[in-house]
């Protein structure tokens, strides 16, 4: 039998509320081996970022990598920390509160804005909570991952059907799937590109777009990220006025021995300088928040690499974080996804309130 948690008190006359949970990957708490341990622990865990068996991948990750990669992973994360804490932590808890403040400027009230990680801190289930106990019936779940994969989008979904399990009046839930080729975000990243552009004085030689990279055999599987990517970097290079020899597509993070997505970031680069290529551009689209993958990979590591190979200008541009463009693309892709749903908070308060403090006055029964 199902054991569910108990439910906060109920209210006739409380009108549903609507939230937005922004979820992105995750962090850990601090810059050390300590905290780095159990944050790897849970997301290495995750049987859709890891499609190996249990009984094979379980010795791996407790005999090896949670024994070595601690240590060496968090020398990378103090490299890029910043004062309120991690890159990716602060971009996003900021997306959240200028996100709650262009939907009031837009006229749109009553709405709860929070944000949660898939790994780490705030948990998606804490977030979850606290948004039950504000009496939020109504939540729009959005993964801060612009093209959909298995192991990021679909991850988030498995979690939140996972917490709701406990649950025993479940709220009505809604997904932003993937926005790889919404107008605005792309319009975004265009306008990010152009103000690079301006700030340099000058235009690398090529546009290489990284993205997250992922095991072959996801793609080979059925997983469209591969081909969100590349739509990404059409609509982008379309929108630049480039031709195609100008924009490259790579992956980056690989991990482990299995072929993944190619070609690969860092060799690309690597390749591109030794054969005479003076500068380069190098953005993110697939990360919409600045994060070790970003500022410590590809900003310090492949930056070094280009240079070392006889490269001699490396720009990197940064990912949306709180670019005005962007965040008024959010909103605009949260406002489409809600759709009725924005008009009910205020009718609630005008109608729904009083009639049910009149059809419900205080008995013995309340």
């Amino acid at each position: 039998m199902a054991r569910y948690r108990p439910e906060p008190p109920h209210t006739h006359d409380r009108a549903p509320r609507t939230a937005i949970l922004l979820v992105n990957l995750g962090t850990p708490a601090a810059p050390t081996a300590a905290a780095l341990r159990p944050y790897l622990k849970q997301f290495l865990s995750d049987p859709r970022v890891i499609e190996l068996p249990r009984l094979l991948w379980w010795p791996i990750l407790n005999g090896i990598i949670l024994n070595t990669r601690p240590r060496k992973s968090a020398e990378k994360y103090a490299s890029v920390w910043m004062e309120e804490g991690s890159p990716l932590k602060v971009h996003t808890e900021r997306q959240a509160r200028l996100l709650a403040g262009y939907l009031g400027h837009a006229g749109i009230s009553g709405l709860e804005v929070d944000w949660a990680m898939r790994y780490g801190a705030p948990s998606i289930a804490e977030v979850l909570d606290r948004l039950r106990a504000q009496g939020c019936t109504r939540i729009l779940i959005v993964p801060m991952y612009p093209q959909y994969a298995a192991s990021t989008t679909g991850s988030v979904m498995d979690d939140v059907a996972h917490c709701l399990l406990e649950w025993r009046n479940l709220p009505e839930i809604r997904y932003v799937r993937s926005f790889h080729d919404d107008p605005g975000y792309i319009g975004a990243l265009a306008a990010s590109v152009r103000a690079h552009w301006m700030r340099e004085g000058r235009q690398g030689e090529r546009l290489l777009l990284s993205f997250h990279g992922l095991p072959r055999s996801t793609r080979d599987q059925g997983d469209p990220y591969y081909y969100e990517c590349h739509e990404t970097a059409r609509l982008l290079a379309a929108e630049l006025g480039l031709p195609e020899e100008r924009v490259l597509i790579t992956f980056q993070s690989r991990f482990g021995r299995a072929e993944w997505l190619q070609p690969y970031t860092q060799p690309t680069l690597e390749a591109l300088a030794a054969g005479g290529l003076r500068s380069v551009d190098v953005m993110c689209p697939g990360f919409v928040a600045d994060c070790l993958e970003t500022l410590e990979e590809i900003a310090m590591e492949c930056r070094d690499a280009f240079l070392e190979k006889g490269g001699e200008h490396f720009g990197y541009i940064p990912c949306l974080n709180e670019d005005h463009a962007w965040i008024e693309a959010l909103s605009a892709i949260v406002r489409t996804q809600l759709g009725h749903w924005l008009a009910l908070p205020a009718t609630a308060e005008a109608e729904l309130a009083p009639n049910a403090r009149r059809a419900h006055a205080p008995d013995a029964a309340d």
